[in-house]
C-alpha cells in the first residue's frame, strides 16, 4: 500500500464545508478537491491540479473566489463552457461574467464597467483576449486575488491539444500579479506537467501537485481490431443496444467519436435509421448548428450525438452510458478526455475503441496536413513526429496485454489508483476466463515471424498499401496482385498458416513498435525504418508481442457483446468456481462482504474486486496488508479502499476454526 506523504495538507480551511453545502449544494467534497483548495488558500499558494474530465475541477477555483472576495481570473478556451459556467454561477447567487470575441462592443464594454465596480467574484477569460495589452491592464487593476488556467495541456507542445494562444499566459500572470494561481488539466504526463509549469512560470519546488481521481472503475474499458468499416459500424450499433436499450425504452445516452466528418455524417444516419434521436456534430456545420445540438443533447432530447472531436468539451450530462470510438483519435490523452464522459453518475458505462490498419494512414494525414490555423504552411516535422508517437502510444493501448484500466494509470503517473487487474475490461475478462496470461509462442519463434513479415514489406518496395502487402504474406492471388507485381515475389505466401487478420494485426503492432512506418498519401504504403531494416536482418532484436490467435474474428451469433459485462447497476458478475486450493466457506464469506460493502457505496459488486480476486484471498488467506498485495487484483486503490474489510473476513474465518 502506497502511504500518502506526511504532513503534505497541514490543515484545513475552516468555513469552507458549509461555503460547499450553502453556495454550491454540495455534501462534501472529493479528498483531492480539498487538497487543491486547502493548498491554494493557506499552502503553497501554487497548484497544478491534474484529475479526470467531470471530476469537478472547477470547483477548485470557484470556491475560493467565494471566499476570498475581490474577482478571480479564470483563462478557458471554449466560449460555450464559459457561458454554462457564468449561468450556473449566478444561479447559485454568485456573479460572474466573461470576456471573448463573440460579444458586442456595447457588451463588452458594459462587462467590463462592472468588472471596474467590483460587481463580479468570477471573469472567464478566453486565451485570445489575453494577446490585448489594454485587457491584461485592466484585469491586473482589479487585483485578482487568484488566477485559473483552466485546460491546462493547450499550453504544452507535448499535449494533444497545443493552443498557441496559450503561450502568452506566462507573462500574464507575471502581470496580474495575483498571489495564488492554479493549473487545471484532465490529461498531462509526466513530460506535459513539467512543461506546464515551465511555461506558466510555476517553480516544480513551489508548486503542489495534485494528481488524483483517475480512476474509473465503472467504465467498462474494451477495444476491437476491425478493419471493415462496416464491421464497426455494426459493433458500434451493438455497443449503443447493449449500453442504452432499444430507441422505444432508451437507458441513457451515448457519444460515437468518428476521425472525419463524412464518417460522423454518415454513421449519424445510420444511427437514426435505427430508431434513435440522433445528431451529427462537427466543425464543418455553422456555430448556430453546433449550439442546437449541444443544447438538444443537455436536455435529453437526444439519445446519441456522432461527432468529431469538436464535441464533449464542457458536456456535463451524468447519464451517458456509452462512448464508443468508430476510429482511433490521436492520442492516450484525447481517448481518456472522451471516453471518460461516459459514466459520470457512477454507474456502469462502456468504452468501446475500434480501430483498424486504415487508422495508421488517416491519422498520419490528419497529422501532417498542418496546423488548421495556418493553412498552406509545412508542418514542423518536430510537431509530427511528437503528434506520431501520441498516435503509436494509444495504439500500444488498443494491443495490450494487461488490464486496461492499470494501463491508462500507469500513463498518467496515478500509480497510487492502479487496480491490481480491474477485472471488467476486456482484457482481464479474458485473463480471468484462461486462468492466467494466454500462452505465447517461444522468443525465437516470434522473432522469425516478425522477420519474415518484415520482409514482405521491404520486397514490396513501397508499391502496395498494408492490404494489399498481408494478401501478399497470405499466399492470394488476384488480379491486383499479380498486377502489382507481388505474386511472384519470394515473400509471397509467406505466412500461408496464418490467417488474413492476424497478420494486418501483427502488421499493425509493427508499426507501434517503430519497426514500419506508412507514409501520408491519400493512399498510404508501408516501408521500413531504420530499425526495422536492422531487425529484418537479425542485426537487432524484435521485441514484438504476437498477436492471439482469435485476433479480429467476428463474435459468434448470441455472444456477448465485448463491452457487455456488469451490464446492469444491480447486476453482479456472474459467479465463477474460486481456485482448487481455496476455502469454499471464506470465498462465500468474502463475497457477502463484497456484495455489503457494494450496496453501501451504490456500485456494482465487480468495481469492488471481482471473483478472481476474491478466490485467490481464500486460498493464501493473507493476514497483512502486504499479503494482501501480493494476490491478483489488489492494488493501491482496493486495498487502500477494502483491504481493512477483507482481512477482517480472512481473521474472523480463521478464529472461528
Amino acid at each position: 500500500m502506497v502511504a500518502a506523504p506526511a504532513l503534505l495538507y497541514p490543515r484545513h480551511v475552516p468555513g469552507i464545508d458549509e461555503t460547499l453545502r450553502d453556495r454550491f449544494g454540495l455534501a462534501r467534497f472529493h479528498p483531492w478537491q480539498r487538497d487543491a483548495i486547502d493548498e491554494l488558500l493557506t499552502g503553497r499558494r501554487q497548484v497544478l491540479l491534474v484529475a479526470p474530465t467531470g471530476g469537478g475541477k472547477s470547483l477548485c477555483f470557484q470556491l475560493p473566489a467565494v471566499v476570498l472576495g475581490g474577482t478571480t481570473v479564470v483563462v478557458s478556451p471554449l466560449i460555450a463552457l464559459m457561458d454554462d459556467q457564468v449561468r450556473a454561477l449566478g444561479g447559485r447567487g454568485i456573479p460572474a461574467t466573461y470576456l471573448a470575441s463573440t460579444l458586442t462592443p456595447e457588451e463588452r464594454r458594459r462587462r467590463e464597467r462592472a468588472l471596474a465596480e467590483g460587481c463580479y467574484q468570477l471573469v472567464y477569460v478566453a486565451p485570445e483576449r489575453l494577446a490585448s495589452d489594454a485587457v491584461v491592464a485592466m484585469l491586473a487593476r482589479l487585483g485578482p486575488p487568484l488566477v485559473a488556467v483552466d485546460e491546462a495541456h493547450c499550453i504544452s507542445h507535448w499535449g494533444h491539444d497545443f493552443r498557441p494562444d496559450y503561450l502568452r499566459l506566462g507573462p500574464v500572470i507575471r502581470a496580474l500579479g495575483a498571489p495564488r494561481v492554479l493549473a487545471c488539466t484532465a490529461t498531462a504526463t509526466a513530460a506535459v506537467r513539467a512543461e506546464i509549469l515551465d511555461r506558466l512560470g510555476l517553480g516544480a519546488e513551489r508548486t503542489a501537485v495534485i494528481l488524483r481521481g483517475f480512476a474509473r472503475p465503472n467504465l467498462l474499458l474494451a477495444a476491437l481490431e476491425l478493419d471493415r468499416i462496416e464491421d464497426r459500424r455494426q459493433a458500434a450499433l451493438s455497443a449503443l443496444r447493449q449500453a442504452i436499450g432499444t430507441p422505444r425504452e432508451p437507458g441513457g445516452a451515448a457519444i460515437v467519436y468518428a476521425g472525419t466528418r463524412k464518417h460522423a455524417e454518415r454513421f449519424a444516419a445510420l444511427v437514426a435509421k435505427h430508431g434513435w434521436r440522433t445528431a451529427a456534430y462537427h466543425a464543418g456545420l455553422d456555430a448556430t448548428q453546433r449550439d442546437q445540438v449541444s443544447r438538444d443533447f443537455a436536455l435529453r432530447n437526444l439519445e446519441v450525438v456522432v461527432a468529431t472531436n469538436a464535441f464533449g468539451m464542457g458536456i456535463d450530462r451524468p447519464d451517458i452510458r456509452a462512448v464508443v470510438h468508430l476510429q482511433a483519435p490521436g492520442s492516450i490523452e484525447q481517448y481518456y478526455q472522451e471516453v471518460g464522459r461516459a459514466g459520470r453518475d457512477g454507474q456502469p458505462a462502456h468504452g468501446l475503441l475500434l480501430s483498424g490498419s486504415s487508422d495508421f494512414g488517416l491519422r498520419r494525414r490528419l497529422i501532417e496536413n498542418g496546423r488548421p490555423d495556418l493553412p498552406g504552411q509545412p508542418p514542423d516535422p518536430e510537431r509530427v513526429a511528437r503528434q506520431w508517437r501520441l498516435f503509436l502510444d494509444l495504439m500500444r493501448y488498443v494491443e495490450a496485454g494487461s488490464c486496461r484500466h492499470d494501463f491508462l494509470l500507469r500513463y498518467f503517473g496515478d500509480e497510487r489508483e492502479t487496480l491490481g487487474g480491474c477485472g471488467h475490461c476486456d482484457v482481464c475478462e479474458r485473463i480471468e476466463q484462461l486462468g492466467g496470461e494466454p500462452s505465447a509462442p517461444g522468443p525465437e519463434q516470434a522473432a522469425l515471424v516478425v522477420r519474415q513479415a518484415l520482409s514482405g514489406v521491404a520486397r514490396a518496395r513501397g508499391r502496395a498499401g498494408l492490404t494489399a502487402v498481408v494478401a501478399m504474406l497470405h499466399g492470394d492471388d488476384s488480379p491486383r496482385l499479380r498486377r502489382l507485381g507481388l505474386t511472384g515475389l519470394s515473400t509471397h505466401g509467406l505466412l500461408a498458416e496464418r490467417r488474413p487478420e492476424w497478420i494486418m494485426a501483427l502488421a499493425r503492432r509493427l508499426v507501434t513498435a517503430g519497426l514500419i512506418d506508412v507514409t501520408a498519401d491519400e493512399f498510404p504504403v508501408p516501408v521500413l525504418t531504420r530499425r526495422g531494416w536492422a531487425a529484418m536482418k537479425a542485426e537487432s532484436e524484435a521485441r514484438v508481442l504476437l498477436p492471439p490467435d482469435d485476433v479480429g474474428r467476428r463474435p459468434r451469433a448470441g455472444a456477448r457483446p465485448a463491452t457487455a459485462a456488469g451490464a446492469g447497476p444491480d447486476r453482479a458478475r456472474a459467479p465463477s468456481q474460486p481456485p482448487a486450493d481455496a476455502d469454499p466457506e471464506l470465498y462465500e464469506r468474502l463475497r457477502r462482504a463484497r456484495l455489503d460493502a457494494a450496496r453501501a457505496q451504490g456500485v456494482p459488486a465487480y468495481v469492488v474486486c471481482h471473483n478472481r480476486t476474491l478466490g485467490e484471498i481464500a486460498a493464501q488467506r493473507p493476514l497483512s496488508l502486504d499479503e494482501l498485495g501480493r494476490v491478483y487484483g489488489m492494488g493501491p486503490a482496493r486495498i487502500e479502499a477494502y483491504g481493512a474489510l477483507f482481512l477482517s473476513v480472512v481473521r474472523d474465518a480463521g478464529a472461528r476454526c
